[in-house]
């Protein structure tokens, strides 16, 4: 049982677990090695450093100074965060419980080249099965996406239809062991698709080879799951991909919090790390107060 669990290993979530972890409070980061400053080879404009730094640096530095602080780092997949009394978040591999939530994945890296998607989003294109999975009752549905989010995705919609695809786009199928058993439950199509097509509502997929499927709702598990996912699922407030939140960090739903480029539209890493500061500060006082 953790006090805290930042899904994110970027400024964000590590400058909120520098607080944290010095109050005592039992702090898991989890996240891929992924973040957008990997990217980055020359950054001036962060203060305290003389010289140019690389992305990759300061994201190595601020790892090793939490996990000497005492936090723990783990290097996963995130693919869901449930509620009940508790929080429990899951992985490819494995389940957590924990207090308080943050949320610091950044802006989702998704960009999905598909004629009418757009197009279709609430008609039929949903990208939260827990949100609109009960309006598909007993109806065919397709999941978007290859890797574990994906499977998990689908999985949940058993509640509402058998009638389930997973489709690829073309992209080759990348799960983990623990989803790999529950594969094997869906059908699995991996041709490329070039648009989505209906009236008012989806009703067709359109493949690149020239061939069609007749569909009633796509739901879209692209990649890894983002802070917005995980918000959607959880009933949390959104603008676009921008996780709404109150000045200290807190968004609608009482224990979770997020930082970063997923919280903010001026995306810097300075503003990412004053954010996390301020959610780790929010996330002390409200564990305290349980």
């Amino acid at each position: 049982m953790y006090d805290v669990i930042i899904i994110g290993k970027g400024p964000a979530g590590m400058s909120a677990a520098l607080y944290t972890v010095r109050s005592n409070l039992r702090t898991l980061i989890i996240g891929k090695n992924d973040s957008n400053l990997m990217k980055a080879d020359k950054i001036d404009n962060y203060f305290g450093f003389a010289q140019t730094i690389s992305g990759k640096e300061l994201l190595r530095s601020g790892e090793m100074q939490v996990r000497r602080l005492g936090a723990e780092v783990l290097e996963d997949e995130v693919i869901s965060v449930e509620k009940d009394d508790l929080f429990k978040v899951l992985t490819s591999t494995d389940s957590y419980m924990c207090k308080a939530v943050l949320l610091a994945t950044g802006q989702p890296h998704k960009v999905i080249r598909i004629e009418n998607l757009v197009k279709f989003e609430g008609k039929g294109v949903s990208y939260c099965s827990t949100c609109d999975g009960f309006f598909y009752n007993n109806l065919k549905v397709g999941v978007l996406g290859h890797r574990d989010f994906a499977v998990h995705e689908a999985m949940e919609l058993t509640t509402f239809t058998k009638d389930i695809t997973i489709y690829t786009n073309g992209m080759q199928l990348d799960i983990s062991r623990k989803y790999l058993n529950e594969l094997g439950r869906f059908r699995v199509d991996t041709r490329k698709i070039l648009k989505l097509d209906g009236a008012e509502f989806l009703e067709k997929i359109y493949f690149a080879d020239g061939t069609g499927d007749n569909i009633d709702g796509l739901f879209v598990a692209y990649e890894s799951a983002s802070s917005t996912d995980f918000a959607r699922k959880l009933g949390i407030l959104t603008d676009g991909n921008i996780v709404a939140t109150d000045g200290d960090q807190r968004t609608n739903l009482e224990g979770v919090f997020a930082a970063g480029d997923c919280s903010s539209k001026f995306r810097q890493i300075s503003v990412a790390v004053g954010q996390g500061a301020v959610a780790g500060k929010a996330i002390i006082e409200y564990v305290k107060s349980l």
